[in-house]
């Protein structure tokens, strides 16, 4: 929430800097977690100043260019060239010297006056037009000052400048009487009485000249259901002249963020932010008739909002609908879109109402519309001042719109919300607050935060606490309200000092986790962190309705699914990455998928994925360049299962919808990895250039295999053989099963198999064949092996396979 300084000041009479004033209210609950400085002029002219032309003449080397002396106060005079039209010699100027920063773009985007040569001339400074300062939009000429304007004056004391300081508060859920300036500088004059122990008064606006003036609309209100909506207030204003707001009210609404629209939508948030209440104007002509009604529509109602965007209604959202049951705003939440004030709008039906605050924060999550309004009524509006803020706002209508009352005030009100009576103990306020507090300050911070003392007895204390305290219920929040003015930095401390020792619960495999890190960015990878949500448009196209898990996620209605694959956020990330021109990519991520295994089951399992696109080695004058392949991810998925001391695996073909081809790494019916080439054409909502390559290890499974004790072996001294094998397979065959055989039949001296090629191509090999290249290593470590005993195994190897698997040599 934002809070401006001068609005404040408004209402309030204090003495207090900024940074002052912003620590008393931290100190009071109103926590401010930022102070922006804000000015009606860019860099508040600092550094200009008035000068004299005294010499003006052509620009020897430009013919739209002058070369000027200009006097700004001091002993030398100033060699400036300007490219404006309208300068002269004799004329009154505002001048920017050297050092000079100006905004003529707005604070974001400055520049700094530099001494320069233009065309061969000196320049130490600028003369302004009136857009170069911040002054104005004209851009046609300098700014010409009156003949009577002394030289060298700070451009600051000619001109109205004006500071405010915006505090940017972290309101609580619980502060409902702090939601406006009101609200605010009602807690700060409670403050301040107790701190400078003199009265602060707040001053309202005065409404007391709200009259109607003639009774042209008589709309009758109906509410379906009173818990929902205990207050509705009305009144209709007409002969209204939509146009701009005063500036004054135009700089209120713009110091807090508040874009400025029109007078008649201006005024209601001023309103708004001024007094805590949120207010709406119908146009009068939607209600399509003499009568309003508040109540639930059927499930499932269409309805069309503000933006344009047609949503399905819930039967608990709470309308206020046309005199045919149409409707047109969603109450305490959002308007329609043709119910709505527009530029021909003459008369509006003005509403202000007290919603009950569980009902406006289902429809707000529900259909994710976080309106002003809507966090008002959802921390507790004060029922007490929807009639006030009616006239406050019908009076600024009839002044700066033309508006003329055309209707009594309607207030539905059957069963008034009264002030809650409170016994509060003196025992109790000190056992809680840890030390001794007289009760005459008890009773005078009471009083300074407007809380009626009903009345007073030997032990304890009767309070009525105003509407607008809508989470104060029990002695307890009393309390809290006491201490909060009182100010928890008076409270005494005895000296002591306590530590807590940290006996929270690690996870147990974090630094499993850190270490693995380290060798996966030892190898060239980044980490990724990616959201754990994800929505409709990334999901691959296979996946069914059934098998997700979706939220409510009221922050962003994009992101309403946990994500299902580790390959949905990769994607993501190497699509985000490809078009911000990063296109050689090497992540890595640890995190959990979410799938609904059965209704109303949710199963969470910890991944860590890994993703390769592009070029893992660019063009230079050493090398050539590479690109990713499968091969590399097998490389180091291989080099993590070594990491982790995994010992032997079984390999088979990948059998997974997001995958073109790869390779499942597993221990019987466990999986471990499985990895290789994604099929993009799954996931057509995906922008991805290239091929991407995806390993996805399962982290809970890893880490049971892990071995502590790793085993090393002596490297051979002696010579290892190769021998490369083309085998046409039956595509029922997996690897695992061919490698199998090799290291079976190979015996000891068969030290790797490695696949270094998987080729498929029915004219040539045939229907439901495909060849693998494997690569089979030989090595015995008591001797050098000779090319006789090595084509023996390999004929018995072929045999194998050939009897087992009718796998053929190609």
């Amino acid at each position: 929430m934002k809070i401006s300084y001068n609005w404040l000041k408004d209402y309030l009479d204090f003495e207090e800097t900024p940074h002052e004033l912003g620590e008393i209210l931290t100190e009071i609950g109103l926590e401010v977690e930022g102070v922006e400085k804000l000015e009606n002029i860019p860099g508040g002219l600092k550094g200009v100043v008035t000068g004299k032309v005294v010499e003006c003449e052509q620009h020897p080397n430009a013919d739209r260019l002058s070369k000027t002396k200009v006097d700004i106060g001091e002993p030398t005079l100033l060699s400036v060239v300007c490219g404006a039209p309208n300068v002269a010699a004799g004329q009154k100027v505002l001048v920017a010297p050297v050092g000079t920063v100006l905004y003529p773009d707005g604070i974001d985007k400055p520049f700094k006056i530099k001494k320069s040569k233009i065309r061969g001339e000196v320049s130490e400074g600028m003369i302004c037009a009136e857009d170069e300062l911040g002054l104005g939009e004209s851009h046609d000429g300098i700014m010409v000052l009156d003949e009577s304007q002394a030289v060298g004056v700070p451009a600051s004391e000619i001109f109205d400048l004006k500071i405010d300081y915006v505090y940017e508060i972290g309101l609580t859920p619980n502060r409902s009487d702090a939601t406006s300036h009101i609200g605010v500088a009602r807690d700060l004059a409670a403050a301040l009485t107790i701190i400078h122990d003199r009265p602060y008064t707040v001053k309202i606006p005065e409404v007391s000249s709200f009259n109607t003036q003639t009774i042209k609309h008589d709309i009758g209100v109906e509410i379906s259901d009173i818990a929902l909506c205990p207050r509705y207030s009305s009144v209709t204003i007409g002969e209204l002249k939509i146009g701009p707001s005063p500036q004054w009210m135009v700089d209120r609404l713009k110091s807090i963020g508040v874009k400025s629209k029109n007078n008649i939508v201006d005024i209601t948030n001023f309103v708004l932010h001024e007094i805590g209440q949120p207010l709406h104007a119908f146009d009068l002509s939607a209600l399509k008739g003499s009568q309003v009604y508040v109540e639930t529509l059927e499930e499932g109602r269409k309805f069309t909002t503000l933006d344009d965007v047609e949503i399905s209604l819930s039967s608990e959202d709470l309308m206020i609908c046309n005199a045919q049951h149409e409707p047109m705003c969603i109450g305490g939440v959002y308007g329609g879109l043709h119910s709505g004030v527009s530029d021909k709008t003459i008369h509006v039906f003005l509403e202000s109402a007290h919603f009950q605050p569980e009902t406006v924060r289902k429809s707000s999550k529900r259909h994710n519309f976080r309106t002003e309004a809507a966090k008002v009524f959802e921390k507790g509006s004060d029922p007490a001042v929807t009639k006030y803020a009616l006239q406050r706002a019908a009076l600024l209508l009839q002044e700066w719109a033309g508006g003329v009352i055309t209707s009594e005030i309607s207030d539905i009100y059957p069963e008034p919300i009264l002030p809650k009576i409170i016994s509060v103990r003196y025992s109790q306020i000190k056992r809680i607050m840890g030390f001794d507090i007289s009760e005459e300050t008890i009773v005078k911070i009471l009083k300074a935060m407007d809380i009626e003392i009903i009345k007073q007895f030997d032990d304890h204390i009767e309070v009525a606490i105003p509407t607008d305290k809508a989470d104060v219920t029990r002695e307890a929040d009393v309390i809290e309200e006491i201490l909060r003015i009182y100010g928890f930095n008076s409270v005494p401390v005895d000296g002591r000092l306590t530590i807590a020792l940290d006996s929270g619960k690690k996870e147990e495999h974090l630094p499993l986790r850190n270490q693995l890190s380290s060798v996966l960015v030892g190898m060239g990878l980044h980490e990724i962190m990616g959201l754990s949500l994800t929505g409709q448009k990334y999901l691959p196209s296979y996946l069914e309705e059934e098998r997700l898990v979706r939220i409510n996620n009221t922050s962003n209605r994009d992101l309403d699914i946990m994500r299902p694959s580790m390959v949905v956020t990769m994607l993501q990330t190497i699509e985000y990455n490809q078009k911000r021109q990063i296109s050689d990519l090497q992540l890595f991520e640890f995190g959990s998928t979410y799938i609904s295994p059965q209704p109303s089951q949710y199963k969470e399992t910890q991944h860590l994925a890994i993703g390769l696109a592009g070029k893992v080695r660019s063009l230079n004058w050493i090398s050539s360049e590479e690109s990713s392949s499968f091969y590399q991810l097998k490389s180091m998925v291989e080099r993590i299962f070594e990491s982790l001391n995994i010992g032997k695996v079984q390999q088979s073909n990948l059998e997974s919808e997001d995958y073109h081809y790869g390779l499942c790494y597993h221990k019987g019916d466990t999986v471990l990895a499985e990895f290789g080439a994604v099929d993009l054409s799954v996931f057509p909502s995906v922008e991805v250039e290239g091929e991407v390559f995806m390993a996805d290890l399962r982290w809970d499974e890893l880490v049971k295999a892990k071995k502590n004790i790793s085993t090393i072996t002596e490297i051979s001294k002696y010579p290892k053989v190769d021998r490369d094998l083309a085998l046409i397979t039956p595509n029922s065959v997996s690897y695992g099963d061919i490698e199998k055989v090799i290291k079976s039949t190979g015996k000891k001296i068969v030290a790797d198999v490695q696949l270094f090629d998987v080729y498929e191509n029915k004219e040539q090999l045939g229907e439901d064949l495909r060849s693998y290249g494997v690569k089979i290593i030989f090595s015995d470590p008591k001797k050098t092996l000779n090319d006789k005993e090595v084509d023996v195994v390999i004929k018995n190897i072929l045999n194998k396979l050939h009897k087992n698997y009718a796998i053929e040599l190609r």
